[in-house]
């Protein structure tokens, strides 16, 4: 890449990061009332919650003055105190830069809106963010969200991440149309997986991807070199189109189950905060088990 491309280049994301940023803190505002961290007990100075003893707890773990003011015998928790570490990748390739219509954002706008959007959700409870490409490391506090939105934009663009290297008890957001071959996804989630993290899948899709909804002679050309098919009648594809769409996405969702992760789908012409909110119920329930 030449100087002049790369200055060129360097202004395009610059004049992106501020309202991308400022997006993202709206879509997360939107849920972020009792949004705490994703909290568990362990060792800490915060109380936590009280539960009931149970067989194995030693005698010093119990509260006697909880306990006298309640029936049975209660333990104190404290909060484990170490932040979590939630890694983040989105899909930066050709077929991601596409909508169906100007009132849409492209896929990759809603996946970049969502992973930031969950990035300042995560911050705020105090987890740590980090990119799967090894753009940024482990990352919180302040200035966080910035750097994360700047390394996110400026990354090399791949259409499957790359096994990282994440702390322990780490987490995965992979967003994606996931539209690549079946084998080719399943390799890199294995891959990702061998290091023990969790992960969960968003595929994020056009809505015309998923309804198919043209009609007459039509020309569809793939955005990664796939080459062209002339439909006639493209009405005529329409359900065989949406049941190879189906059994793709049942595949998505059996790799997701064979390793313990979670996949869900959001369309472009959905809001945000739906995809983010059950994003982060995700994440606190994986966290919990």
């Amino acid at each position: 890449m030449s100087i002049t491309a790369a200055e060129g280049q360097a202004s395009q994301l610059a004049a992106r990061l501020p309202p991308l940023l400022l997006a993202a803190e709206r879509v997360a505002a939107t849920i972020n009332g009792g949004v705490h961290g994703r909290r568990r007990s362990g060792t800490g100075e915060t109380f936590w919650q009280f539960r009931h003893s149970q067989a194995g707890d030693p005698a010093s773990m119990i509260d006697w003055r909880q306990s006298a003011r309640t029936e049975g015998l209660f333990v104190r928790e404290t909060e484990w105190a170490a932040a979590q570490t939630v890694g983040l990748w989105r899909d930066g390739s050709a077929s991601m830069a596409w909508r169906s219509s100007k009132q849409l954002p492209e896929k990759r706008e809603r996946a970049e809106l969502l992973l930031l959007a969950l990035g300042a959700l995560l911050l705020k409870g105090g987890e740590k963010v980090a990119l799967l490409s090894g753009a940024l490391p482990p990352t919180t506090g302040s200035g966080a969200l910035a750097r994360l939105a700047a390394a996110m934009l400026g990354e090399k663009a791949t259409s499957l991440p790359a096994p990282g290297r994440l702390p322990r008890h780490a987490e995965m957001v992979l967003v994606s149309d996931f539209l690549m071959p079946l084998e080719d996804i399943n390799t890199a989630l294995r891959g990702l997986a061998a290091g023990g993290a969790t992960g969960h899948l968003l595929q994020v899709l056009d809505p015309a991807e998923e309804s198919l909804p043209y009609e007459g002679r039509i020309r569809f050309s793939g955005c990664e070199g796939e080459g062209e098919l002339l439909a006639r009648r493209a009405e005529d594809l329409r359900g065989s189109y949406q049941r190879r769409l189906a059994a793709h996405r049942d595949g998505l969702a059996a790799m997701a189950r064979a390793l313990g992760w979670s996949f869900a789908t959001h369309h472009t012409d959905q809001p945000p905060q739906t995809a983010l909110l059950a994003l982060h119920v995700r994440l606190q329930g994986s966290h919990r088990r």
